[in-house]
């Protein structure tokens, strides 16, 4: 395969503009969430997986498994989650059976903000949907996202 092969070049292109929605539809929501709520996506998305913690078993998450499902590295959601407790969205404790491991709950200040930023970020991904597909290259990825069932957990 050379850097001018067809195949290689179409799935460049596909590439770039996956990114390009991507890019597009972040920028929007973080404009709206920043205006409307003082929080950023990646804010707004920590808040959100964390909410969704439970008291059962295997209901809190580590930080590994809170840095990949808010596509963060291990130290940047450490340092994203301080800021968050700072502001008394979030606050950590020790785990009650293994005094090495450290667990973060949403505060119910965290709570209230999310319940109140849902629908903002909800209107504003449909928003930045709607303006994609207005462009032809952009208009089968906003299709396919629109099809897309969230994961199931394994």
């Amino acid at each position: 395969m050379t850097a001018t092969d067809p195949a290689l070049t179409a799935l460049s292109q596909g590439w770039c503009a996956l990114s390009l929605l991507h890019g597009r539809i972040e920028a929007h929501i973080e404009r709206v969430l920043q205006a409307r709520h003082d929080l950023s996506v990646r804010e707004y998305s920590l808040l959100d997986v964390l909410s969704r913690q439970h008291a059962g078993e295997g209901g809190h998450l580590q930080m590994k498994q809170v840095a990949d499902a808010v596509v963060l590295s291990q130290s940047a959601t450490t340092r994203l989650v301080t800021r968050l407790e700072d502001r008394g969205l979030l606050e950590r404790y020790l785990c009650p059976t293994d005094r090495r491991g450290i667990y973060t709950d949403v505060t119910e200040a965290g709570l209230k903000l999310l319940e109140e930023a849902r629908p903002t970020n909800d209107t504003a991904l449909r928003e930045a949907l709607d303006e994609a597909a207005k462009n032809p290259e952009l208009a089968p990825l906003v299709r396919a996202v629109e099809t897309l069932k969230a994961p199931v957990p394994a």
